[in-house]
């Protein structure tokens, strides 16, 4: 006897002309909906979210066109499903109301949309790329590493809480060196109780270290191109790293300004007749990238920032008052920062026009001064760094 899933492949395989699947991703089952060139449904149904039962049911599929709503599961899917020969488009469910906002919403109805607009005109989607599995890897370790920090700073916080509420107070130190200075300051009556958490909030900040060791060796090693972005004051190897790593192919932008808007880093606009409110910013996009972007600001603003032009340009900023001055010049030094990603590889002139921005740019001539750029014959750019002027134009 056939199952279902073959019986689907089978009455896929006999329609003549290519064939439109949508599927709507689930944690643990995913509903899919099969049009047929004239846009007849042909085949409905749900299967499992594991690689085995996508296996068995689209491997032996002829070659189509399938579109699949971004999300937890959207990544390893579209990877699976290209090396069987299909073609996966990556919805970005935000920008289409009809799927997001839509009051008789349902996983059945949602994946026949997707295949109707992917069937229809594939823009309509809105798609996205997601990164390659070598890259995601990469930033699972920064990811790592954000769950680590926030871990040890909710013990730290609880450690004070908890010394605070018995009538003493410990005194402010660095989170590294939190658990060697406190165990001396801990009232004899808590020691036996907070001990434990100061063992794990050292273990913490070994792992830390470790892994700060490790972004720093990934930087040098596989990705060179996060020294142009470490030119920048304020900006290290983890906030490079990450950078390269959420922007990916720099070539999807036309100019520097679209990483801002990329990132949520843009002013919010409601524009209608002689009605122009001033609101936030988006906040779109990646979200640890964004938080990122401004922590790298606020050290850049802060008591301890170097003397740079972008830190002048901020204060500047921050100086023309108002209440919210100072998070507006947190965002537009973040947004700053963000401008000075790598040009694609192999476009010398987007390369040219950085630097002549960069020459125009109150912010941008300490990165220019220290940017030196050699374009060999594969036009593959190389970025370095070097001392004193340069000569390039």
């Amino acid at each position: 006897m056939k199952t279902k899933e073959s019986e689907g492949a089978t009455k896929v395989k006999s329609e003549q002309g290519r064939v439109t699947i949508g599927i709507d991703l689930g944690d643990r089952f995913s509903h899919y909906c099969v049009l047929n060139a004239e846009g007849k449904v042909i085949e409905s149904g749900r299967i499992k979210t594991s690689r085995e039962a996508f296996v068995d049911h689209f491997k032996d599929l002829p070659p189509a066109r399938m579109a699949v709503e971004a999300g937890t599961h959207s990544a390893w899917v579209s990877r699976l499903l290209e090396e069987f020969g299909h073609e996966v488009l990556v919805a970005n469910a935000r920008e289409i109301p009809t799927i997001s906002h839509s009051n008789k919403k349902n996983d059945n109805v949602d994946a026949e949309k997707l295949g109707r607009y992917a069937r229809y005109d594939p823009k309509l989607l809105s798609p996205i790329r997601h990164r390659s599995q070598s890259a995601q890897l990469d930033l699972v370790v920064i990811r790592v590493r954000e769950r680590l920090v926030a871990a040890r700073t909710m013990l730290i916080n609880a450690t004070r809480g908890i010394v605070k509420s018995s009538g003493y107070r410990l005194r402010s130190c660095s989170t590294e060196s939190f658990a060697k200075q406190s165990r001396s300051q801990i009232p004899d009556v808590l020691s036996e109780i907070l001990l434990p958490i100061l063992d794990q909030i050292a273990t913490l900040t070994d792992q830390i270290r470790g892994f700060n060791q490790r972004i720093e060796q990934m930087a040098e090693s596989k990705y060179p191109e996060t020294k142009v972005l470490r030119g920048v004051k304020g900006v290290g190897p983890l906030t490079a790293m990450s950078f390269v790593l959420t922007v990916g192919d720099a070539k999807r932008f036309r100019k520097s300004r679209d990483v801002g808007c990329y990132l949520g880093l843009r002013p919010r606009r409601s524009q209608s007749g002689e009605r122009d409110p001033q609101l936030g910013i988006t906040k779109a996009g990646n979200r640890p990238l964004r938080v990122t972007l401004v922590q790298c600001a606020q050290y850049i603003l802060g008591p301890f920032g170097p003397d740079s032009a972008l830190r002048r340009w901020g204060l500047m900023l921050a100086q023309r008052g108002g209440t919210n001055a100072k998070k507006r010049a947190l965002v537009a030094v973040a947004r700053k920062a963000g401008r000075f990603a790598p040009p694609p590889a192999g476009d010398a002139e987007t390369l040219r026009t950085l630097l002549r921005s960069a020459r125009r740019s109150h912010a941008g001539r300490a990165l220019k001064r220290s940017l030196v750029v050699v374009a060999d014959h594969n036009f593959r750019v190389q970025a370095f760094y070097a001392t004193g002027k340069t000569e390039l134009r």
